[in-house]
């Protein structure tokens, strides 16, 4: 496990919680158009110790809630001994996830390990690969969102960019995601894809931002399938 990046306080990371948030390396996609280069490629840069994460914690329980745990994809790396040992300090726990991981998702919430969950979905059954730039079993990310939409405190999420997702494509997803929560589904956030300069792939240096309007249009359709639809500008 490795920690890339640690912000110190953030106040929408974690919803309702001051929390700080921990960045681990690592991740099993290639998505293009994912801005965080440095967790998902080797950049060489700055690696937190463990030990130096938890002291910072520790000397934070007066003014911080919670932890939030992402990446990358922190459950391919993520060291439960460390999870404990935070939340044995007292914090509530968020962890962000593509749901590549159910054995270990569930493992987490088996154990109280976790508070809250919040899932990425790239797209429907049929794009996932292609949105993701990688192999994806598709198994695991079904039982990744049955698990997840069992659970109490949770958000599921998509990343929009209108190359990869219009009203018909949004429609899919909701039809599939619905199949598989029931009437358990909590918050689902479509989030407007930023262009912040630097990606994992090429071709999206010129992308622009994608705005309130589109992702209204995608929360109508959306809206037919869940009530609980939030637009993130």
């Amino acid at each position: 496990m490795l920690i890339k990046g640690l912000q110190k306080t953030t106040l929408i990371d974690y919803p309702g919680k001051i929390a700080c948030t921990l960045f681990l390396f690592g991740c099993n996609f290639r998505c293009d158009f994912c801005h965080n280069p440095e967790l998902v490629v080797s950049d060489g840069g700055e690696i937190y110790r463990e030990e130096e994460v938890l002291e910072f914690l520790e000397n934070r329980r007066k003014y911080l809630d919670g932890a939030c745990i992402t990446g990358g994809e922190p459950l391919g790396w993520l060291d439960l001994d460390f999870v404990r040992k935070i939340k044995d300090m007292g914090y509530k726990i968020k962890i962000d996830t593509n749901g590549s991981f159910p054995e270990k998702l569930k493992l987490l919430i088996d154990e109280g390990l976790i508070d809250y969950v919040a899932m990425d979905i790239k797209a429907g059954r049929d794009k996932y690969e292609l949105v993701v730039n990688s192999k994806v079993d598709l198994d695991k990310i079904e039982e990744s969102i049955r698990i997840i939409s069992g659970f109490e405190n949770h958000e599921f999420r998509t990343t929009i960019l209108p190359r990869f997702h219009d009203e018909n494509e949004i429609r899919r997803m909701m039809e599939w995601v619905k199949d598989l929560a029931g009437e358990k589904m909590g918050k689902y956030y479509l989030q407007g894809f930023k262009n912040q300069g630097k990606f994992v792939g090429k071709g999206f240096e010129m992308e622009g931002d994608v705005g309130e309007d589109y992702l209204d249009r995608l929360k109508a359709v959306a809206e037919e399938h869940f009530n609980d639809v939030v637009v993130r500008v």
